[in-house]
């Protein structure tokens, strides 16, 4: 059974890994449709995906060329929803941020992973590519375990 409609990858700024986590699960298959969407925690005007992720995801055949910042929102939050940070600190802050978040987990915490994904804003191409190695690793972890809970 289905236990959510929507999941929402959270990062500071919907501008790095929180969208590379989209273009990821996006190109699995999921036993049942969700809908998979990013936003940041700080945005203050739409911003488009920075380009060295965009270069890393165009070279695994995947883009995010269109996708544009979106902020995280109060109306984000419900029964349906699973909304997974990127890391700790970003689970934290959007705790404290926010008066009623649910379903509120770091992408390690969920996939119960040691080690979290490094942000490498300010970094090579290298460190783009090393970011989208650590993230396909915990999301085909993530993908695997929301077919299992389709299952249950």
């Amino acid at each position: 059974m289905k236990h959510y409609d929507k999941l929402i990858f959270v990062s500071e700024s919907d501008t790095i890994t929180s969208p590379m986590a989209e273009a990821i699960l996006s190109r699995h298959f999921l036993l049942e449709d969700i809908l998979i969407l990013s936003k940041g925690l700080v945005v203050l005007f739409p911003e488009p995906i920075n380009p060295k992720a965009e270069a890393v995801l165009v070279a695994q055949g995947l883009t995010m060329k269109d996708h544009m910042s979106d902020p995280l929102d109060e109306a984000d939050f419900d029964d349906r929803t699973l909304v997974l940070t990127i890391t700790g600190a970003e689970k934290e802050r959007l705790l404290r941020d926010f008066a009623n978040p649910i379903n509120v987990f770091s992408l390690s915490e969920y996939i119960r992973a040691e080690g979290e994904v490094h942000d490498p804003y300010g970094g090579t191409l290298g460190d783009y590519g090393q970011c989208f190695r650590e993230l396909n690793a915990q999301i085909e972890r993530l993908a695997g375990i929301l077919q299992q809970e389709e299952l249950n």
